[in-house]
């Protein structure tokens, strides 16, 4: 493939990222005025968060296969289609409830990195240029350089959060054009047809399991509840497995679940999320503009101080470890980053709850170690582990656990500062849990095998 025709995909998998990240990130600062708008709790409106993740993870197990087989190209920009109408429901949401709704239909783009990293891989075949390539792609999954955390609590802040969501409908409009001029079609398994009952069942699975596992988060008494949602998702999940077993062309081959750089990927993935996502995007934002026990930033100003340079330092750093990555290796370059997330998240938690000073440093640090390389590396191992007869297998659960640990990361730590009263003790119960969750995923990190050629 020619300079030419790289950049020209380069636009368009670049705008589709986008769109995508908007979604999250961009939200980070609104989610107080979403609260104070829809007369919503700071725990209903993380579960909105939750919904967006969630309903991620579970387009994120087929999708990518979906892809191998009706084209790229067309799943991709169909994803993102959908995702700007659900970005449009959102802006004119009347209560939490129904952006509750929305933001579930905007997590159809769940899998848009992992999509896009495909395309990417499949039209470049030089190793050490894709890595670099990959790395400019999927930095942008840890902010928009900072103009989204900007322009988030700016718009926020003057217009309302439903000017938010307008702006992100305009992005996603112009991507979705982008994606289908700029990106040529691909399908390496045309001839093969959707498991779609495979996909039924692996999707109720997952979805119970959240369910239960959201109920724990909300730290419910109602265990039986629970006990049964479990029992329930692994009654699917054995029936998943049993019908793969009798497929030709099953949505995941068993022996492809049974693979070590299968469930350590994604078990290293999950917990990464779940012990850093809310951290950064939710309580550090949070005691920031929190009047009584926090800074009382306005929501424009704790983006310009927090998530902005984050997400800068994240987008600039992202090529360098690319380069890093190619000599060094992925899985070094990716226990250094959780490494140092862990010191960043110990310095917010000891430090930065009460020092501004401290929060902003432990915030921007995780954008290095993190943004600019945590979250590159993990996308990256789960192109180059995955299978060569089923090429969307592992990103598609990959992406899956990153939406996963998302959701589980805005069911669990705010609810956990909600339930101690919302005090600055509170906050520090919430972020020794993402500490702790973080530690568990540098230490599945070394579960990880060495992929060949990177």
């Amino acid at each position: 493939m020619n300079k030419t025709n790289i950049w020209v995909l380069m636009i368009g998998l670049l705008s589709a990222c986008t769109a995508f990240q908007l979604n999250a990130s961009m939200l980070g600062p609104v989610l107080v005025t979403i609260g104070k708008e829809l007369s919503a709790d700071e725990a209903a409106v993380g579960l909105t968060q939750t919904a967006f993740f969630t309903s991620g993870a579970l387009f994120s197990l087929f999708l990518p296969r979906l892809s191998d087989l009706k084209g790229r190209r067309l799943v991709l920009g169909s994803m993102l289609l959908v995702m700007t109408l659900g970005n449009i429901l959102s802006a004119l949401a009347p209560n939490v409830e129904v952006l509750f709704l929305s933001r579930m239909i905007q997590g159809i783009s769940g899998p848009v990195v992992s999509i896009s990293c495909l395309m990417l891989r499949s039209e470049v075949t030089n190793p050490k240029l894709y890595t670099i390539l990959m790395s400019v792609v999927t930095a942008v999954n840890g902010g928009i350089a900072g103009i989204d955390a900007i322009a988030g609590g700016f718009i926020a802040a003057n217009y309302g959060f439903r000017a938010v969501f307008w702006t992100i409908a305009v992005v996603g409009a112009i991507a979705t054009f982008l994606v289908f001029k700029c990106a040529a079609e691909s399908k390496p398994n045309a001839n093969l047809k959707m498991d779609w009952l495979g996909v039924f069942l692996i999707v109720c699975s997952l979805g119970l399991m959240l369910i239960a596992l959201n109920q724990a988060g909300n730290l419910s008494v109602n265990f039986v509840k629970i006990i049964v949602l479990v029992l329930a998702s692994l009654l699917m999940f054995f029936a998943f497995v049993s019908v793969e077993k009798r497929k030709k062309n099953p949505l995941v081959s068993v022996s492809h679940l049974k693979r070590r750089a299968t469930y350590s990927v994604v078990l290293t993935t999950t917990l990464t999320m779940t012990g850093i996502f809310a951290v950064v995007n939710g309580l550090a934002m949070s005691i920031a503009q929190n009047q009584n026990v926090g800074f009382g930033l306005s929501a424009d100003k704790a983006a310009l101080y927090l998530l902005t340079p984050y997400a800068l330092i994240g987008w600039f750093v992202g090529p360098f470890v690319g380069r890093l990555a190619a000599s060094f290796g992925y899985i070094t370059m990716l226990r250094l980053g959780l490494f140092g997330s862990v010191i960043g998240i110990g310095i917010i938690q000891f430090i930065g709850l009460e020092n501004l000073w401290a929060l902003i440093f432990g915030v921007i640090f995780i954008g290095v170690t993190y943004a600019g390389c945590v979250n590159i590396m993990l996308n990256g191992l789960g192109i180059v582990l995955s299978p060569k007869d089923n090429a969307g297998f592992l990103p598609g659960m990959n992406a899956g656990s990153f939406n996963l640990g998302a959701g589980l990361s805005f069911a669990i730590l705010p609810a956990i500062v909600s339930s101690f009263g919302e005090n600055l003790q509170a906050y520090k119960y919430g972020i020794m849990a993402g500490l702790i969750i973080t530690i568990l995923a540098l230490l599945a990190s070394y579960l990880i095998p060495k992929p060949k050629d990177y």
